[in-house]
């Protein structure tokens, strides 16, 4: 299930981020960013819709996908 970002309220979104940030295996590339950088990117991400936040009600978790790779079934 899709979960609109816009309605969630801005501590929430900033702490389904962080998580996101800070698991263990994520990867941004070769560069390695602060946690500043990678929460603007990710937020910048969110906001044109170019990453969405998707509830698994098999897993009981949120996470942050491409949207074009969900789309796709990725």
């Amino acid at each position: 299930m899709l979960i609109p970002w816009e309605k969630l309220e801005e501590q929430t979104l900033l702490n389904i981020v962080d998580s996101f940030i800070l698991r263990e295996g994520t990867d941004y590339g070769s560069t390695e960013l602060s946690l500043a950088e990678k929460r603007e990117n990710l937020f910048k991400n969110i906001r044109q819709g170019k990453a969405i936040l998707v509830w698994s009600e098999l897993h009981q978790s949120i996470d942050i996908k491409n949207k074009m790779d969900f789309l796709n079934g990725k």
